[in-house]
């Protein structure tokens, strides 16, 4: 059960009677403690993410998505005119690109003891990244995109992008939890 946050395990108390006719294997799912090593890692994230949404914004009047910056960074090699459009402000785009990387590699040294660190199959990683990047030019825009900046704005299309993102992530999910697939 939940303990780093008191309220929320009172609320899941009757969740638990609910669950007693689930399977067995969804019985710890549904259970599980949202934020096994506690909400301030997450909550620091969050606020730095929304910090530098802010900066942007109101440095460039862009809204950040990370599909639109690793984009951008195709403009250095590509003459083609879907990526020269973003010329102008390609540099300061290539960092806030570069800033992602580095912000992932910082978490994973400082809570994982190393970068780098999963137990993921390289080829999977492969596939996924290629499906994700499919995903931001069919949605047309990524996660964060519409995630963080088209919700934040109201945007009906991002809200409906953004439900799509979760019931897909979750379905996928819980199905490669029922398949028994392995990292």
């Amino acid at each position: 059960m939940v303990t780093t946050i008191g309220s929320l395990s009172t609320a899941i108390a009757p969740l638990a009677t609910a669950t007693a006719s689930l399977p067995t294997e969804l019985v710890p799912l549904v259970l599980a403690d949202p934020f096994p090593h506690g909400i301030e890692r997450y909550a620091v994230g969050g606020l730095l993410v929304g910090l530098g949404v802010a900066i942007i914004y109101l440095g460039t009047g862009i809204s950040a998505g990370a599909s639109t910056f690793l984009e951008s960074t195709l403009s250095y090699v590509s003459d083609q005119s879907r990526f020269q459009q973003y010329v102008t402000s390609r540099d300061w785009r290539l960092v806030f690109t570069f800033g992602i990387v580095l912000g992932g590699a910082v978490y994973a040294v400082v809570y994982q003891g190393s970068a780098w660190l999963t137990d993921v199959q390289p080829w999977r990683l492969f596939v996924g990244g290629l499906l994700v990047g499919i995903g931001t030019r069919i949605g047309k825009g990524c996660t964060s995109g519409h995630g963080i900046c088209g919700v934040g704005s109201a945007s009906r299309t991002s809200i409906v992008g953004v439900v799509t993102f979760l019931v897909v992530a979750i379905g996928t999910a819980q199905l490669v939890m029922a398949l028994g697939v392995t990292p």
